[in-house]
């Protein structure tokens, strides 16, 4: 997941605070958001491009649709339409660099003994996370698509997990990936559309899937390292607390949790994760809380 999108205003439709309470109460009990007063004009530029697109002529009736059981996809249009999928390959590389020097080399020959590996990455967005973390496997075992080694890459939105899945991009989003691994683990598709695909070897390690990180996760793990950046900030701090607790019992002993830079791990969690590096953390005990 990324930022909450920015864009200007457009006062061509009604909007309360009352309607601006009920999307927030929504967004809040659905997807963990948290919207102040202060994003109402956000809010506001945003959702009402989806009235329009709709034919729906005022907020009250567009709150009523979203209460249709029917109208989970848009529920699902209204959590995309507030957030903005911002992303890179190798976005902050520390975090690649523990994860090769710290998690994989001491899990290489284990893994080629039969040991199963996994990364989860919580909020892929459009896919470089979970394309970088399976190029990053595959600099320190060529070989990783022989053995039982998985990342598994969700996020809420349906379109940009099916972006996700295509491992498209343009060549200025490419210049983020190591020179090397951009040679070896990327081509031009040579189609007339300026794009480049990701390599089959590097697709193959990745399992994509849509998930609500506020839903039941149909998954326990374990896992021996997860990304969850730049997600929870857009939580309240009982949302986020909850989170942090639920991460942790999912993670193998000594995994290790990546988070975003302007996120810090705190409540129950801090039992059981130690932090280790800039916005990194490992889990240290074994970790049973009695609350959820």
């Amino acid at each position: 997941m990324g930022q909450l999108a920015r864009t200007g205003p457009d006062q061509s439709l009604p909007f309360s605070d009352r309607d601006f309470e009920a999307l927030a109460a929504l967004a809040h009990r659905e997807f963990g958001l948290s919207l102040s007063q202060s994003k109402k004009p956000l809010v506001y530029s945003r959702l009402s491009r989806r009235l329009k697109a709709r034919g729906i002529h005022s907020f009250p009736d567009y709150l009523r649709i979203l209460d249709v059981p029917g109208e989970s996809s848009e529920r699902l249009e209204l959590i995309s339409a507030l957030t903005t999928n911002v992303t890179s390959f190798f976005r902050e590389d520390h975090h690649f660099e523990k994860l090769r020097s710290d998690c994989l080399s001491r899990e290489i020959e284990k893994i080629r003994s039969g040991k199963r590996f996994r990364v989860w990455s919580a909020g892929c967005s459009s896919g470089q996370e979970p394309f970088s973390i399976a190029m990053e496997i595959l600099g320190s075992m060529p070989d990783a698509n022989d053995y039982d080694v998985k990342v598994l890459a969700t996020d809420i939105d349906p379109k940009i997990v099916s972006k996700a899945k295509s491992g498209r991009y343009s060549l200025e989003e490419l210049q983020s990936i190591p020179d090397e691994f951009r040679r070896k683990w990327t081509k031009n598709c040579n189609d007339g559309m300026g794009e480049f695909q990701v390599l089959d070897a590097v697709r193959d390690l990745v399992t994509f899937g849509e998930l609500n990180l506020m839903s039941d996760w149909p998954f326990s793990g374990p896992f021996d390292s997860i990304f969850c950046r730049n997600v929870a900030i857009y939580f309240d701090q009982k949302t986020q607390q909850k989170l942090w607790v639920k991460l942790s019992k999912i993670l193998a002993e000594r995994g290790f949790l990546f988070i975003g830079h302007s996120e810090r791990v705190s409540g129950d969690a801090v039992n059981v994760l130690t932090g280790v590096g800039v916005t990194s953390y490992q889990k240290s005990t074994l970790f049973d809380p009695k609350n959820n």
